[in-house]
């Protein structure tokens, strides 16, 4: 039997999105340069995780993997701003 008001999906995918946020600004605050890339595949590897949680704890099957791949690839694109400009911050002097 199908659902009559399905919940809201969105929510989800934002969440991790900025937990994707939280982690890449505490990785360039509190990590060095030289292990950043590697703490930041760690962070992503953790938003991945997330997202299934999340997803599961909908309960539901239609567009499961479309709303997991929705919020790695947006924590992705997250991430890499946010390393980007730790990037540029270490580049320009002072």
């Amino acid at each position: 039997m199908p659902e009559l008001a399905p919940r809201r999906t969105l929510g989800g995918i934002i969440a991790v999105w900025i937990v994707a946020a939280v982690v890449g600004i505490l990785v360039g605050i509190v990590v060095g340069p030289d292990a950043r890339a590697a703490w930041l595949a760690v962070g992503l590897g953790g938003c991945l995780l997330l997202a299934f949680a999340i997803q599961l704890g909908y309960g539901r099957s239609q567009g499961f993997t479309e709303r997991v791949a929705a919020s790695v690839v947006g924590a992705l694109v997250v991430m890499g701003v946010i390393s980007l400009g730790f990037g540029l911050a270490a580049v320009i002097p002072d």
